[in-house]
């Protein structure tokens, strides 16, 4: 009879799957609604009904408010929640619009936004802005505007960057805005399989100077692969780097409808059992703690053991101008990728952390600037887009 208690008593406590990067068990107190049979498993019913469903916020569910008041023109509005869908470290989404008059605007970068642990000097941020430039681009050409762009800032520190005007033109090149509405980062399930020359040629071939491409079969694959878990390391255990995560991870439903940015379960790739843990019982502690930690050191050995190689983006100088150019180029080609089921994981940490960027040049042998690093490689399946945006009357100041 001891016996079948005991086993009971374990029955009754849920790990949570590895998928999540961390570990968690749950007692039977905080699983209401469930129960458990005669054979000590617990009844979940449809685990998609309970594990998703309406606790899982992505960018469709993102409405917006009819009652906000704007003096944006319609088309205004197209242009610039396309422009907002630009990838940023953390999804922190650094930008908001200077409003001077219809289709004439400043883009700025706010400091509220800023990520002074793993950005001190605001090079990420311009990245962005630059991949928000891009975006911006196509999306005005699609309306028929032509789109000139004037750079104001000579610092990354600078708050405004870029001065924009958009004129109505019939020579422009109308661009497919599903592929921006479309665009997804994706972090697991990758093929080892080598990628298809012709795909390399068409993603790399116009930027052979600044895009490096470099397979799994490849030298520098293996030490990318080394330098990145090692840095992730580093950064995982340096606590101002994983106090700045925790302020962007939204966990609750709440938190994603407020903040509509950061990093929400679904745009981590934490689905099924171990997002609806992750949602209902973690907090910004729980970053804090040792085994999330580790279970973040451990995720990122699995991925990057998974991919047909790393794509090494350059830039021709550092300045802010050049800077911008490469984050146009960078989003110029993500926005490629999905149509050839490759998928591209963004993952910076070797330049984040000085100690381990130090032989980075010397070790790919190359010259300019590193400026991204993306893992790279085929999937089955491109999942849903998920990363949440920000209604444009936010961050457009009038």
């Amino acid at each position: 009879m001891k016996g079948k208690v005991e086993n009971r008593k374990q029955a009754l406590n849920v790990p949570c799957v590895t998928q999540c990067g961390v570990e968690l068990k749950i007692n039977r107190r905080k699983f209401v609604g469930m129960t458990v049979t005669t054979s000590g498993m617990i009844a979940l019913g449809s685990i998609g009904s309970l594990f998703g469903g309406k606790e899982i916020i992505i960018k469709k569910d993102m409405k917006i408010n009819p009652q906000l008041k704007s003096s944006l023109q319609d088309t205004e509005k197209t242009i610039l929640n396309l422009a907002s869908m630009a990838p940023s470290s953390l999804n922190a989404q650094p930008w908001f619009l200077k409003y001077l008059k219809p289709y004439h605007w400043i883009i700025c970068s706010d400091k509220t936004r800023w990520l002074p642990a793993v950005d001190p000097d605001q090079r990420e941020t311009i990245l962005s802005i630059g991949a928000f430039m891009q975006n911006l681009e196509f999306a005005a050409n699609n309306e028929g505007y032509s789109c000139e762009m004037n750079v104001l800032a000579t610092s990354f520190q600078d708050e405004n960057i870029v001065e924009v005007l958009l004129t109505r033109s019939r020579f422009v090149n109308v661009y497919n805005i599903s592929k921006i509405a479309n665009r997804r980062v994706v972090r697991d399930n990758f093929l080892s399989e080598p990628l298809k020359k012709e795909d390399i040629k068409d993603l790399i071939n116009d930027e052979k100077e600044n895009f490096h491409y470099i397979s799994n079969t490849a030298e520098p694959y293996k030490y990318l692969n080394e330098q990145t878990i090692a840095a992730n390391k580093l950064q995982a255990y340096r606590n101002a780097a994983q106090k700045e995560l925790s302020e962007w991870i939204r966990f609750s439903k709440k938190d994603a409808l407020k903040y509509r940015d950061g990093l929400t379960t679904a745009s981590m790739g934490i689905e099924g059992m171990s997002g609806w843990i992750v949602r209902n019982f973690y907090n910004k502690a729980s970053v804090m703690k040792t085994d999330f930690r580790e279970r973040t050191i451990k995720n990122t050995i699995k991925q990057v053991s998974q991919s047909a190689g790393w794509l090494v983006i350059t830039s021709k100088s550092d300045r802010v101008a050049s800077l911008l150019e490469t984050g146009k180029k960078m989003q110029k080609m993500f926005l490629k990728v999905r149509g050839k089921d490759i998928a591209l994981h963004p993952m910076s940490q070797i330049l984040e952390e000085p100690s381990i960027k130090i032989d980075l040049n010397a070790t790919l042998g190359i010259k300019e600037e590193v400026q991204f690093l993306l893992r790279m490689g085929y999937i089955k399946k491109y999942p849903d887009t998920v990363s949440l945006r920000r209604p444009v009357e936010w961050f457009v100041r009038m």
